[in-house]
Protein backbone atom coordinates (compact mmCIF):
# COMPACT_ATOMS: atom_id res chain seq x y z
CA UNK A 1 0.00 0.00 0.00
CA UNK A 2 2.95 2.50 1.28
CA UNK A 3 4.85 1.73 -2.40
CA UNK A 4 1.49 2.72 -4.47
CA UNK A 5 0.84 5.53 -2.53
CA UNK A 6 4.42 6.68 -2.64
CA UNK A 7 4.25 6.13 -6.88
CA UNK A 8 1.08 8.15 -7.05
CA UNK A 9 3.04 10.87 -5.00
CA UNK A 10 5.86 11.04 -7.72
CA UNK A 11 3.49 10.74 -10.50
CA UNK A 12 1.76 13.59 -9.40
CA UNK A 13 4.72 15.39 -8.57
CA UNK A 14 6.42 14.86 -11.99
CA UNK A 15 3.28 16.73 -13.80
CA UNK A 16 3.03 20.28 -15.17
CA UNK A 17 0.88 22.54 -16.53
CA UNK A 18 3.09 22.43 -19.66
CA UNK A 19 1.94 18.69 -20.24
CA UNK A 20 -1.78 19.20 -19.22
CA UNK A 21 -1.95 22.36 -21.89
CA UNK A 22 -2.19 20.35 -25.50
CA UNK A 23 -4.10 17.85 -23.68
CA UNK A 24 -6.42 20.12 -23.28
CA UNK A 25 -6.82 21.56 -26.09
CA UNK A 26 -7.30 17.92 -27.55
CA UNK A 27 -9.89 17.21 -25.02
CA UNK A 28 -11.84 20.75 -26.39
CA UNK A 29 -11.59 19.40 -30.21
CA UNK A 30 -13.09 16.18 -28.86
CA UNK A 31 -15.81 17.98 -27.41
CA UNK A 32 -16.39 20.37 -30.18
CA UNK A 33 -16.45 17.13 -32.61
CA UNK A 34 -19.38 15.63 -30.37
CA UNK A 35 -21.54 18.75 -29.71
CA UNK A 36 -21.27 18.90 -33.72
CA UNK A 37 -23.20 15.55 -33.53
CA UNK A 38 -25.87 16.92 -30.73
CA UNK A 39 -26.33 20.19 -33.44
CA UNK A 40 -26.98 18.18 -36.02
CA UNK A 41 -30.03 15.63 -34.06
CA UNK A 42 -31.61 19.26 -33.67
CA UNK A 43 -31.46 19.92 -37.07
CA UNK A 44 -29.15 23.08 -36.76
CA UNK A 45 -26.52 21.29 -39.32
CA UNK A 46 -24.75 24.93 -40.03
CA UNK A 47 -23.55 25.09 -36.35
CA UNK A 48 -22.82 20.79 -36.53
CA UNK A 49 -20.22 22.06 -39.42
CA UNK A 50 -19.07 24.84 -37.72
CA UNK A 51 -18.21 22.62 -34.53
CA UNK A 52 -16.37 19.95 -36.67
CA UNK A 53 -14.21 22.52 -38.11
CA UNK A 54 -13.64 23.81 -35.03
CA UNK A 55 -12.14 20.25 -33.62
CA UNK A 56 -10.36 20.60 -37.13
CA UNK A 57 -8.79 23.93 -36.06
CA UNK A 58 -7.92 23.12 -32.25
CA UNK A 59 -6.09 19.81 -33.72
CA UNK A 60 -3.79 22.03 -35.41
CA UNK A 61 -3.39 23.99 -32.79
CA UNK A 62 -2.59 20.88 -30.15
CA UNK A 63 -0.12 19.20 -31.63
CA UNK A 64 2.01 22.63 -32.45
CA UNK A 65 1.38 23.12 -28.61
CA UNK A 66 3.08 20.02 -27.83
CA UNK A 67 6.06 20.78 -29.58
CA UNK A 68 6.63 24.35 -28.67
CA UNK A 69 6.08 23.34 -24.85
CA UNK A 70 8.22 19.77 -25.61
CA UNK A 71 5.21 18.32 -23.77
CA UNK A 72 4.64 15.55 -26.36
CA UNK A 73 3.73 12.40 -24.60
CA UNK A 74 2.57 8.65 -25.60
CA UNK A 75 -0.59 9.79 -23.50
CA UNK A 76 -1.47 13.00 -25.60
CA UNK A 77 -0.83 11.03 -29.03
CA UNK A 78 -3.19 8.26 -27.93
CA UNK A 79 -5.56 11.28 -27.18
CA UNK A 80 -5.23 13.04 -30.13
CA UNK A 81 -5.70 9.49 -32.38
CA UNK A 82 -9.33 8.91 -29.60
CA UNK A 83 -10.42 12.69 -30.39
CA UNK A 84 -9.98 12.27 -33.93
CA UNK A 85 -11.10 8.83 -34.81
CA UNK A 86 -15.12 10.99 -33.04
CA UNK A 87 -14.34 14.53 -34.12
CA UNK A 88 -13.23 13.15 -37.99
CA UNK A 89 -14.92 9.57 -38.19
CA UNK A 90 -18.20 9.26 -36.07
CA UNK A 91 -19.44 12.84 -36.11
CA UNK A 92 -19.14 13.81 -39.80
CA UNK A 93 -20.64 10.09 -40.64
CA UNK A 94 -23.61 11.11 -38.12
CA UNK A 95 -24.07 14.08 -38.94
CA UNK A 96 -24.44 13.66 -42.66
CA UNK A 97 -26.73 10.46 -41.33
CA UNK A 98 -29.09 12.75 -40.09
CA UNK A 99 -29.27 15.10 -42.98
CA UNK A 100 -29.81 13.13 -46.09
CA UNK A 101 -28.45 9.67 -45.44
CA UNK A 102 -31.17 8.39 -43.00
CA UNK A 103 -33.75 8.52 -46.08
CA UNK A 104 -32.08 5.13 -47.35
CA UNK A 105 -31.81 3.46 -44.19
CA UNK A 106 -29.81 1.01 -45.33
CA UNK A 107 -27.64 2.20 -48.19
CA UNK A 108 -27.34 5.22 -45.93
CA UNK A 109 -26.17 3.90 -42.82
CA UNK A 110 -23.32 1.68 -44.78
CA UNK A 111 -22.20 4.66 -46.31
CA UNK A 112 -21.96 6.47 -42.59
CA UNK A 113 -19.97 3.12 -41.15
CA UNK A 114 -17.62 3.35 -44.26
CA UNK A 115 -16.68 7.01 -43.35
CA UNK A 116 -16.02 6.21 -39.36
CA UNK A 117 -14.32 3.04 -40.11
CA UNK A 118 -12.02 4.04 -42.60
CA UNK A 119 -11.25 7.43 -40.29
CA UNK A 120 -10.30 4.67 -37.36
CA UNK A 121 -8.46 2.56 -39.96
CA UNK A 122 -6.37 5.49 -41.14
CA UNK A 123 -5.41 6.49 -37.54
CA UNK A 124 -4.30 3.15 -36.65
CA UNK A 125 -2.60 2.70 -39.11
CA UNK A 126 -0.86 5.97 -37.97
CA UNK A 127 -0.12 5.25 -34.67
CA UNK A 128 0.91 1.41 -36.10
CA UNK A 129 3.66 3.44 -38.43
CA UNK A 130 4.67 6.30 -35.85
CA UNK A 131 7.85 4.57 -35.16
CA UNK A 132 8.57 2.98 -38.45
CA UNK A 133 11.75 4.33 -40.55
CA UNK A 134 10.96 2.98 -43.78
CA UNK A 135 8.08 5.32 -44.72
CA UNK A 136 9.02 6.59 -48.60
CA UNK A 137 6.14 8.98 -48.53
CA UNK A 138 6.89 10.70 -45.13
CA UNK A 139 10.79 10.52 -46.31
CA UNK A 140 10.04 12.66 -49.12
CA UNK A 141 7.85 14.91 -47.13
CA UNK A 142 4.42 13.36 -47.92
CA UNK A 143 1.55 12.00 -46.53
CA UNK A 144 -0.49 8.73 -47.35
CA UNK A 145 -4.06 9.02 -48.08
CA UNK A 146 -5.85 12.26 -46.85
CA UNK A 147 -5.49 13.54 -43.34
CA UNK A 148 -9.08 12.62 -41.07
CA UNK A 149 -9.66 16.29 -40.79
CA UNK A 150 -9.29 16.89 -44.47
CA UNK A 151 -10.97 13.82 -45.10
CA UNK A 152 -13.58 15.34 -42.85
CA UNK A 153 -14.12 18.46 -45.04
CA UNK A 154 -14.41 16.71 -48.10
CA UNK A 155 -17.24 14.61 -46.66
CA UNK A 156 -18.83 17.98 -45.63
CA UNK A 157 -18.91 18.80 -49.76
CA UNK A 158 -22.39 18.09 -50.15
CA UNK A 159 -23.41 19.64 -47.43
CA UNK A 160 -21.78 23.05 -47.85
CA UNK A 161 -23.05 23.22 -51.35
CA UNK A 162 -26.82 22.65 -50.59
CA UNK A 163 -26.21 25.22 -47.35
CA UNK A 164 -24.66 27.50 -49.92
CA UNK A 165 -27.38 27.12 -52.75
CA UNK A 166 -30.95 25.41 -51.18
CA UNK A 167 -30.80 22.97 -54.22
CA UNK A 168 -32.20 19.93 -53.10
CA UNK A 169 -29.67 17.72 -55.76
CA UNK A 170 -26.79 18.15 -53.25
CA UNK A 171 -29.00 16.57 -51.06
CA UNK A 172 -29.69 13.53 -52.87
CA UNK A 173 -28.75 10.30 -50.18
CA UNK A 174 -27.86 8.27 -52.86
CA UNK A 175 -25.34 10.73 -54.70
CA UNK A 176 -23.89 11.74 -50.78
CA UNK A 177 -23.70 8.22 -49.83
CA UNK A 178 -21.34 7.70 -52.67
CA UNK A 179 -19.49 10.76 -52.23
CA UNK A 180 -18.99 9.78 -48.60
CA UNK A 181 -17.62 6.12 -49.76
CA UNK A 182 -15.75 7.85 -51.77
CA UNK A 183 -13.96 10.03 -49.24
CA UNK A 184 -13.86 7.12 -47.21
CA UNK A 185 -11.58 5.45 -49.53
CA UNK A 186 -9.30 8.47 -50.38
CA UNK A 187 -8.39 8.91 -45.92
CA UNK A 188 -7.13 5.08 -46.17
CA UNK A 189 -5.53 4.91 -50.03
CA UNK A 190 -1.74 4.63 -50.46
CA UNK A 191 -1.72 7.57 -52.33
CA UNK A 192 0.61 10.21 -51.18
CA UNK A 193 -1.10 13.61 -50.81
CA UNK A 194 0.93 17.38 -50.43
CA UNK A 195 1.94 18.32 -47.03
CA UNK A 196 2.45 21.88 -45.22
CA UNK A 197 5.85 20.75 -45.25
CA UNK A 198 6.02 20.90 -49.23
CA UNK A 199 4.07 23.18 -49.43
CA UNK A 200 7.10 26.66 -49.65
CA UNK A 201 6.28 28.92 -52.19
CA UNK A 202 9.67 30.68 -53.67
CA UNK A 203 10.10 34.06 -52.45
CA UNK A 204 8.80 35.47 -55.79
CA UNK A 205 4.76 34.53 -54.98
CA UNK A 206 4.89 34.70 -51.19
CA UNK A 207 3.38 37.98 -51.15
CA UNK A 208 0.93 36.58 -53.35
CA UNK A 209 -0.02 33.97 -51.15
CA UNK A 210 -0.10 35.78 -48.02
CA UNK A 211 -2.48 38.31 -50.26
CA UNK A 212 -4.37 34.95 -51.36
CA UNK A 213 -4.61 33.57 -47.56
CA UNK A 214 -5.95 37.22 -46.50
CA UNK A 215 -8.89 37.44 -49.03
CA UNK A 216 -9.76 33.94 -48.48
CA UNK A 217 -10.12 34.47 -44.82
CA UNK A 218 -12.52 37.64 -45.72
CA UNK A 219 -14.45 35.10 -47.89
CA UNK A 220 -14.64 32.65 -45.23
CA UNK A 221 -16.41 35.56 -43.21
CA UNK A 222 -18.33 36.85 -45.90
CA UNK A 223 -19.51 33.79 -48.08
CA UNK A 224 -18.54 30.96 -45.40
CA UNK A 225 -20.45 27.99 -47.08
CA UNK A 226 -19.43 29.08 -51.01
CA UNK A 227 -15.76 29.67 -49.69
CA UNK A 228 -15.56 26.26 -47.95
CA UNK A 229 -16.55 24.46 -50.96
CA UNK A 230 -13.87 25.95 -53.25
CA UNK A 231 -11.21 25.02 -50.83
CA UNK A 232 -12.40 21.38 -51.08
CA UNK A 233 -13.01 21.69 -54.67
CA UNK A 234 -9.50 23.47 -54.72
CA UNK A 235 -7.44 20.41 -52.73
CA UNK A 236 -9.32 17.65 -54.45
CA UNK A 237 -7.26 19.08 -57.42
CA UNK A 238 -4.58 19.21 -55.83
CA UNK A 239 -4.47 15.61 -55.09
CA UNK A 240 -3.32 14.58 -58.52
CA UNK A 241 -0.30 17.52 -58.55
CA UNK A 242 0.78 15.64 -55.60
CA UNK A 243 1.61 12.44 -57.18
CA UNK A 244 2.68 13.85 -59.94
CA UNK A 245 5.66 15.45 -57.98
CA UNK A 246 5.76 12.62 -55.38
CA UNK A 247 6.59 10.63 -58.50
CA UNK A 248 9.14 13.38 -59.96
CA UNK A 249 11.01 13.14 -56.15
CA UNK A 250 11.02 9.25 -56.83
CA UNK A 251 12.55 9.72 -59.74
CA UNK A 252 15.22 12.11 -58.76
CA UNK A 253 16.16 10.10 -55.80
CA UNK A 254 16.79 7.25 -57.81
CA UNK A 255 18.58 8.93 -60.55
CA UNK A 256 20.77 10.38 -57.38
CA UNK A 257 21.47 6.80 -56.12
CA UNK A 258 22.55 5.24 -59.00
CA UNK A 259 26.35 5.43 -59.44
CA UNK A 260 28.19 6.87 -62.51
CA UNK A 261 30.07 4.27 -64.11
CA UNK A 262 33.84 5.01 -64.03
CA UNK A 263 33.57 7.35 -61.35
CA UNK A 264 36.25 6.62 -58.61
CA UNK A 265 35.28 5.48 -55.34
CA UNK A 266 35.50 8.01 -52.22
CA UNK A 267 38.19 7.89 -50.23
CA UNK A 268 37.29 7.08 -46.15
CA UNK A 269 37.93 10.75 -45.54
CA UNK A 270 35.20 12.56 -48.15
CA UNK A 271 32.82 13.72 -46.59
Amino acid sequence: MAERLSSRRRLAAGLSMRVFVPNAITAAALCSGLTGIRFAIGGDYERAVQAVILAGVLDGIDGRAARMLKAQTRFGAELDSLADSISFGVAPALIVYLWTLHQVPSLGWIAALAFAICCVLRLARFNSRMDQLDQPHKAAGFLTGVPAPLGAGLGFLPLYLWIASGHPVFANPVLVGVWMVLMAFLMISNLPTLSWARMRPPPSLRLGVLAVVGLTVAALLVEPWWTLAVITIVYLGLIPLGISVYLKVRRQARRSAIPVPGAAAPEVGDA
